[in-house]
């Protein structure tokens, strides 16, 4: 009885290891003390679409994986679909845009959250932002030759997974259960954020923003009926 005590106990200790950060190890006993800790939720099997269910973790993974993307089958393609993709091959007939000024790498590097959770590399924002201060011409050179070559790196677009039980759908069997969650890398989280605050620009610069346009635009809300 003892030495299954004391089993007992070992493992215990070691779940409890494995759950708190090193930099603060009383932090999960505080949650757990003031019920605020929330134990994670095991992924369950699910029913595949073809009617019967997942028998590993790796193909129910697999299936929430393929549940909110679209596969894309070119047999049912129309005059339409088939003009967009052979137009994106063609190269722009436009000017080049002018490159990333030193300031505008800089205060994107600047917004990042240092406490977000990072992508697949495991680097923080946090980190990031003093390897910027170390290496800051090699980092504003990074991001300048991405504009001038049109190219977002494929390390970028590496995503972490995570997935999330929607709230009432606990007992439910199928993908739709789980709201997916992407983490990138925060150097594409960098070159998104100076992307996107470029056509933003020239979007409220050439009054090219539709007054409609309420999702997604900062500052902006729909007026409620009086």
């Amino acid at each position: 009885m003892s030495a299954a005590i004391k089993k007992g106990k070992i493992k215990s200790w070691k779940e409890y290891c494995n759950l708190t950060p090193s930099t603060n190890p009383w932090n999960t006993v505080y949650k757990m003390e003031t019920n605020k800790y929330k134990r994670v939720i095991p992924m369950t099997t699910l029913l595949k679409p073809e009617g019967y269910y997942t028998f590993n973790l790796n193909e129910t993974a697999q299936v929430i994986l393929d549940h909110p993307i679209t596969k894309d089958d070119r047999t049912d393609n129309t005059d339409y679909h088939k003009r967009i993709r052979r137009e994106i091959r063609e190269p722009n007939q436009t000017e080049d845009d002018r490159e990333f000024t030193p300031t505008e790498i800089k205060n994107a590097i600047e917004e990042l959250k240092n406490k977000k959770a990072p992508g697949e590399d495991g680097i923080t924002g946090e980190i990031y932002k003093r390897v910027y201060k170390q290496l800051p011409s090699l980092t504003y050179t990074i991001y300048t030759v991405c504009l001038q070559a049109g190219c977002f790196p494929k390390r970028w677009k590496r995503a972490k997974i995570i997935p999330i039980v929607k709230p009432g759908k606990e007992k439910v069997q199928d993908a739709s259960k789980y709201r997916l969650i992407s983490l990138i890398n925060v150097g594409g989280k960098v070159l998104e954020k100076l992307l996107i605050n470029r056509v933003t620009h020239h979007l409220y610069s050439n009054n090219l923003m539709n007054p409609n346009q309420y999702g997604f635009t900062p500052k902006r809300a729909p007026q409620m009926p009086h």
